[in-house]
């Protein structure tokens, strides 16, 4: 009995100090993606008005808060060509018709149509959802975007002049947060703006990252009739990252420009937000398993407080936990500064870092990922299936 305690005893301690080492590291990088977080951001130039004509693709289901002033978003741009909003859902009785109705009546200057259409075209509702859009799809640029982004001004003169080089295929943003519905869409929104965000710049400046991400894919027709349009994508959990390895198989780039676009979090309850991040989670995790297991490193503070925990080594451990805490607030206060608001309150960080963490290790025991109330069965390489025996 009692050399059994020994062992445990000795266990704890010994998986305390590994994680105390791995949150040392992680305070390294924190500050390293400071630093590159600066840099990346830091080359802005300005740009001209466009005079492109641009079909904007967003695919709907259900009405999100805020979703018209965030749609909106994408027309009151500083922008001097023709613009389509080309809206898709798959059931004329969703409420989110109605908002597309209510935008057509507050910007009756704009292009603003709308598909309705239940065709499936595979396991994925989004991806159906775009292919039966593209029928009507009226400009020689196009931009997919999902629903629940929103858009400076400058957006398009910016996506725009990213897509003009002769090697680029494809323009995808990075992107921040912003809580739309409460506490629990603001806590989601974090994850975004201090995990997801800074850990996105640091490896597409160093080059250890090749991001497709739904805040934006524009590209012009031909390159995507070059990938074989949208249709092998619709069993393909991460559908974005395919698009873009696609692009990349054609020898043209996925550019990503220092350019943000903001994320609306629509979270309302802490199950809805667990379920959106461990899908989260387990999507990035199919597409790039190493760096997803690497993105330990970007939780050195709930990481130095377990350390702590099971060392019981209160003295090197305490000086471990605050210099995490200082690395963190770093980053945090970085981000904040370039985004031009604050996402969540300081006091609230480690709770979102615990999330985190709690997140990073369920999306390892996933088997089934839900999305729109759909849940879907998921293969090892990511591909989904629409077996209704997951219907929620």
């Amino acid at each position: 009995m009692f050399f059994g305690e020994d062992v445990l005893l000795t266990a704890a301690t010994v998986l305390g100090w590994l994680l105390l080492t791995l949150a040392m590291l992680g305070t390294i990088y924190m500050l390293a993606s400071a630093v590159v977080f600066v840099r990346f951001f830091g080359n802005r130039q300005a740009v001209a008005r466009r005079t492109d004509a641009v079909t904007l693709l967003k695919p709907l289901c259900g009405r999100e808060p805020l979703l018209e002033p965030n749609l909106a978003s994408f027309l009151t741009q500083e922008h001097d060509g023709l613009v389509q909003l080309l809206c898709g859902v798959a059931h004329g009785d969703d409420p989110v018709v109605a908002a597309v109705e209510s935008l057509r009546r507050s910007l009756p200057a704009a292009t603003i149509d709308l598909v309705v259409s239940p065709v499936r075209h595979g396991a994925s509702a989004k991806v159906s959802n775009l292919i039966n859009m593209m029928a009507q799809a009226a400009h020689p640029v196009v931009i997919l975007s999902d629903s629940d982004m929103v858009a400076a001004p400058d957006y398009l003169a910016r996506v725009l002049a990213a897509l003009d080089p002769p090697n680029v295929g494809a323009v995808t943003l990075l992107y921040h947060g912003r809580g739309d519905a409460g506490f629990w869409s603001t806590l989601g929104a974090a994850g975004i703006s201090y995990q997801f965000l800074p850990g996105a710049a640091f490896g597409v400046a160093l080059g250890l990252a090749r991001p497709c991400m739904g805040s934006t894919i524009a590209m012009t027709r031909s390159t995507l009739d070059g990938i074989g349009g949208l249709a092998p994508f619709a069993d393909v959990l991460a559908d974005d990252y395919a698009i873009g390895e696609k692009v990349r198989q054609l020898g043209l780039e996925v550019a990503v420009p220092p350019v943000l676009i903001a994320h609306a979090s629509a979270e309302r309850s802490f199950a809805e937000l667990w379920r959106h991040e461990v899908r989260w989670g387990a999507t990035v995790r199919s597409v790039v398993p190493a760096s997803y297991l690497g993105s330990v490193l970007s939780m050195p503070l709930p990481l130095a407080v377990l350390g702590v925990l099971l060392s019981q080594d209160f003295v090197v451990g305490g000086v471990v936990c605050l210099l995490a805490l200082a690395a963190r607030m770093l980053l945090v206060k970085i981000v904040d500064r370039r985004v031009g608001a604050p996402t969540l309150s300081p006091w609230l960080l480690p709770i979102r870092d615990f999330l985190t963490l709690a997140v990073f290790v369920a999306s390892f025991f996933v088997r089934t990922v839900d999305w729109r109330g759909i849940r879907h069965p998921v293969s090892p390489s990511g591909q989904i299936t629409p077996d209704t025996e997951f219907l929620a």
